[in-house]
């Protein structure tokens, strides 16, 4: 395939990103907002079902595709890396953390959204002199 492939996350890019990004130039694109959204929206649907123990049910496996040769495997994800305060369940200030999954990145606007919680986004480490 000689065509390359074009984000719709970066129209201007060739790189694949797991994450809805904002800047300046580029809001939000809603059509993939809205698959996002659909998809997390039956994820935590199907897991009240499975804490509720109502799921899966047979319907639910009828006409899932199966995987065959099968391995537990792990894959990189985009996350924030840096020093953080104030966060809820990691005590002290300046603390070095990597993020959860980054779902919304918008430096421009100075937040970014992972898996779980918004993040107010200080200085990047290009502009710390310190770092």
């Amino acid at each position: 395939m000689n065509a390359k492939w074009r984000s719709p996350l970066l129209p201007n890019s060739t790189e694949k990103v797991a994450m809805i990004l904002l800047t300046r130039e580029y809001g939000p694109y809603r059509g993939l907002l809205d698959l996002e959204i659909d998809r997390l929206v039956r994820l935590t649907a199907d897991l009240m079902a499975i804490r509720h123990s109502r799921g899966p049910t047979a319907s639910d496996l009828e006409d899932a595709p199966i995987l065959d040769n099968w391995e537990r495997g792990t894959r990189p994800v985009a996350c924030l890396v840096g020093n953080v305060c104030n966060h809820p369940m990691l005590p002290g200030m300046g603390r070095p953390i990597a993020t959860s999954d980054l779902w919304v990145f918008a430096p421009d606007k100075g937040w970014a959204r992972t898996m779980s919680r918004w993040y107010r986004l200080g200085l990047p480490r290009e502009a710390n002199p310190t770092s």
